[in-house]
C-alpha cells in the first residue's frame, strides 16, 4: 500500500509542476509575448543543439571502444 501511495503522490506533485510551468508560460506570454517567444525559441534551439552534440559525443565513444556497444 505505501508503494501505492508514493506513487500517486509523485504523479499529483509532477501534474501540479506541470501546471504551475504551464501557468507560468501563460502568464508570461500574456504580459511580455516577444521576449517569451524570443527566450522560448532559445531554449528550444539550446535543447537542439544539446542532443546533436549529445548524439556525435556518443558516436565518438562508440568508435574509440572498437565498435562495441554498450547499453
Amino acid at each position: 500500500m505505501n508503494i501505492a501511495s508514493h506513487s500517486g503522490t509523485s504523479i499529483a506533485v509532477l501534474l501540479a509542476i506541470l501546471a504551475l510551468s504551464a501557468a507560468t508560460m501563460v502568464w508570461l506570454f500574456w504580459h511580455f509575448p516577444v521576449i517569451t517567444g524570443l527566450v522560448t525559441l532559445g531554449v528550444l534551439a539550446a535543447l537542439g543543439i544539446s542532443a546533436r552534440l549529445a548524439r556525435l559525443i556518443e558516436t565518438d565513444m562508440t568508435d574509440m571502444q572498437g565498435g562495441k556497444q554498450s547499453f
